[in-house]
């Protein structure tokens, strides 16, 4: 399991989130690239919201592939293409993690490669090593 770590000699996070995360030694370490809104067959989801929901349905697919899921973010990157979608990703966000809440940092961008995107997320997971 991870620790948070919020120091009482700084501001505490504006939302959902750890201002930091310590991993314990021997953990399995896992790096998702960014994961777009975009679903298998293709399709963009027309919200911010449901495109963030759909990046961390990506992201705990690649997790799952490693024997690990959600609960075992230690880190999130994220991006939105205009302070318009920092909400609807929080929400999404602040739905899926509890404690321990992960590190995680917020960006609004000048757009992705395509316009029709809004939300992009990278993670790294730390979980139980596997016994190979």
């Amino acid at each position: 399991m991870h620790r948070p770590l919020s120091p009482t000699t700084i501001h505490p996070p504006f939302s959902a989130y750890s201002n930091g995360v310590e991993v314990a030694a021997g953990q399995k370490l896992v790096f998702c690239s960014g994961q777009l809104g975009i679903a298998r067959d293709g399709t963009i989801p027309p919200t911010a919201a449901d495109q963030a929901a759909l990046c961390f349905d990506n992201i705990a697919a690649v997790l799952a592939e490693a024997g690990l899921g959600l609960q075992h973010i230690v880190r999130i990157n994220a991006y939105v293409s205009a302070r318009e979608h920092l909400r609807p990703y929080m929400d999404v966000r602040n739905a899926r993690f509890a404690d321990p809440l992960p590190a995680s940092t917020l960006m609004v961008v000048s757009g992705f490669a395509r316009p029709e995107f809004f939300v992009e997320i990278e993670a790294i997971a730390a979980g139980p090593a596997s016994e190979e």
